[in-house]
This record gives C-alpha cells, structure tokens and sequence, in this order.
C-alpha cells in the first residue's frame, strides 16, 4: 500500500513555497507515495483525514494558525505521522505558537549577512539521513536558531562573525540538520533552502529527501 502525504504551503512569497513545494511533490511520487499538495491550514481541521496521513511537509512561513489548526497539526503527529520539512517553512512558521516550535525542536531568530558562503559540517556519518555525503559549501542564508538540546543533530555549520555586524557570534557552532521525536511522531528538519534554486545542490535536496523517507510512519 503506498504511503499517504500530504504537504502544505503558504506564508511569505519570498521562500518560494509552491515552487518548493513542488519539487518535493514530484520527489515523493518517484518514491510511491500518493501526495496531496494544499494551499490552507484548515485541512488540519480534519482529524480523520489526518489521521490517514504517514508523512506531513509544511512550508509555511510567518504567518498565523488558529488553536484549532495547531492541534490538529500537533494531534496528528503525536499520534504516530511524520513531518520533514526545510529552512523556514518549518522553522519560523508561527512564531507565537511555542507548542509548535517544541515540535519542531528549533526556531530562526537570524541570517546574519543574508546570502553569504559558508560551509555545512556532517557530524554524524554513520546517520542514514547523512551517510556517504561530505561536508559541502552553500551561498544561502545561514540560519542562527534558538534550538532544543534533546535533538538528534547530523549537521552543523560555524559562525564567523564576520557578518551582519555580529561579531560575539565568532565561533558559534549551530545545529544545521536534526531529526527528534514528538510523540509517537518522527520529527526532521533541514534549515537549508531558502528558496527553490537551493535544491539544486545535490546535497541539499538529497538530504531532505532523506529526511521525508525517515520520518514517515
């Protein structure tokens, strides 16, 4: 029986959430599994359909969710479905929803210098997630993120100071790649692909692909 996933998106254009979105649609229909792509957060309302769901892809960012949707999205987690997602279409989604962020494990709090070089760190090599990749440069965002020591990091990238008059943050080493559990839920997490063109690092869209297969129930 294929596994079911459904992935949301919205929020702020400037993540490209569609464009996003539906390179992970295609990505998970080549791996069998029947996906369904929306635009709303009310289909969290439905507890029964989302109870039928293996694997949740959210990329929405900064925008609100109502009680209601929140629990629906959190219920269904901790009740054994997966979610994976990227960058801030996970990781600063509803920034006034604390449950949510503990979810998650982590939320964005800056990019210093914006689109700048740096280097993403595999740490945990022996991690499916991760295994047979090498440590890889990126000319993105590098996401500074207030994050939950209880995850299980596979990634990490040093600060240099050198950006966005930031200079304390000199040779601060951030979680980049996590994956964590909430509830009976598998949790992954990437904060690599600010928008679409991203992807087309190998890595950057292999991990995520990774991700979404190991967090599906």
């Amino acid at each position: 029986m294929k596994k079911k996933a459904l992935i949301t998106w919205g929020g702020w254009d400037g993540h490209e959430p569609e464009q996003c979105t539906k390179i992970f649609g295609e990505v998970l229909k080549t791996e069998d599994y029947d996906v369904e792509l929306v635009n709303t957060l009310d289909i969290y309302l439905d507890e029964e359909k989302m109870s039928a769901f293996d694997l949740i892809v959210p990329a929405w960012t900064m925008d609100n969710i109502t009680p209601e949707q929140e629990q629906g999205l959190l219920k269904a987690i901790k009740s054994g479905a997966g979610i994976a997602g990227w960058h801030g279409g996970m990781a600063d989604s509803f920034r006034n929803n604390t449950e949510y962020q503990w979810m998650v494990g982590g939320q964005w709090v800056a990019h210093p210098g914006n689109i700048i070089d740096y280097t993403v760190n595999i740490v945990k090599k022996d991690d499916p997630i991760v295994e047979g990749l090498n440590d890889f440069k990126m000319h993105s965002e590098q996401y500074y993120m207030h994050t939950d020591p209880g995850n299980e990091v596979l990634a990490t990238t040093t600060f240099t100071g050198e950006h966005g008059d930031a200079v304390w943050i000199a040779g601060t080493v951030m979680p980049v790649i996590w994956k964590r559990k909430y509830g009976e839920g598998k949790v992954f997490y990437s904060s690599l692909g600010h928008v679409a063109s991203d992807f087309d690092g190998f890595e950057v869209k292999e991990i995520v692909r990774r991700g979404m297969i190991w967090a599906t129930r």
